[in-house]
């Protein structure tokens, strides 16, 4: 029989295996990282941009098919890498570069059965569009970080599923018999949560300290002012309600109601929703 003061160690040791995963994971490539570098430099050239983005084929491809695609409807095919970063400016640049290169990297790891990577790329990416647009609207804490914050909110969760796959699926077991949250179960089999995990993730990939914050908190934003947690929550909870949750049966954390109480006016919130939707659509190729 395990003793209380037994467990502490024991789950001071699940939560130092999950940590350790973080060093497993596949690294983004040189060329991605010089661009994610230099997306930072408020007066970089669309030529440097285009460059780099030149140097790797299979981002290159993928930035002429998004703005070639209905989302942007231009008239005429785009086929010059340098044109469609100069059409696509620099935020939504960032967003699509770094969106793809999670997700090719999350699509290299090794997952033990019954683990969803296109439920988990889709839930991810869909929380990170929403997030962003909702940013641009609200006079949100650091909205330039509302995307990345939106796609890594849940990076603990795939590192408790990779490190520690037996224990994941007890949090699960516990989580179906309903009456708690999942976080609550993790906290109960794990002794941590999933939050605090994206946040060292976060902090692993050297990425600002407002979007760890964000994460971190994103189960329990403040309910006042306009914090980036209090957007991650509202996209999530948004996004879970609709059916794009990482488990097939999501029963928390998916009140659509949520959303509204950031105050946007109905009719507003309507046309960033349709809006949300069209972009969804069309970014949701490159995550699955």
């Amino acid at each position: 029989m395990v003793t209380v003061s037994q467990t502490a160690p024991l789950k001071q040791n699940l939560k130092q295996k999950t940590q350790r995963a973080l060093g497993t994971l596949p690294p983004f490539s040189p060329i991605l990282m010089r661009l994610l570098a230099t997306l930072a430099e408020e007066d970089v050239s669309f030529g440097v941009l285009g460059d780099l983005i030149e140097k790797d084929t299979v981002v290159a491809a993928n930035i002429l098919h998004l703005v070639n695609s209905a989302l942007y409807a231009r008239r005429g095919t785009i086929n010059s890498v340098r044109r469609a970063v100069s059409l696509l400016g620099t935020n939504k640049l960032r967003n699509a570069v770094l969106g793809m290169s999670i997700a090719r990297v999350w699509n290299r790891v090794s997952m033990p059965p019954g683990w969803s990577m296109a439920r988990f790329n889709m839930h991810s990416a869909s929380v990170a569009v929403l997030s962003d647009l909702l940013a641009q609207k609200l006079p949100v804490e650091y909205p330039e970080g509302a995307f990345v914050a939106g796609l890594l909110h849940d990076a603990g969760r795939l590192l408790i599923a990779l490190a520690v796959p037996q224990e994941h699926e007890r949090v699960l077991e516990v989580y179906s018999k309903g009456g708690s949250t999942l976080t609550a179960c993790e906290q109960e089999v794990l002794g941590f949560s999933h939050t605090e995990l994206s946040a060292d993730a976060i902090e692993f990939w050297k990425l600002p300290e407002e979007i760890q914050l964000a994460v971190r908190d994103h189960h329990s934003p403040p309910s006042q002012g306009f914090p980036l947690s209090r957007v991650i929550d509202a996209a999530n909870q948004y996004i879970n309600s609709c059916g794009e949750s990482i488990l097939v049966r999501n029963t928390d954390a998916a009140d659509p109601r949520v959303i509204e109480s950031l105050g946007l006016e109905p009719d507003k919130l309507q046309a960033l929703l349709a809006d949300f939707r069209t972009e969804n659509e069309t970014m949701a190729s490159y995550f699955r």
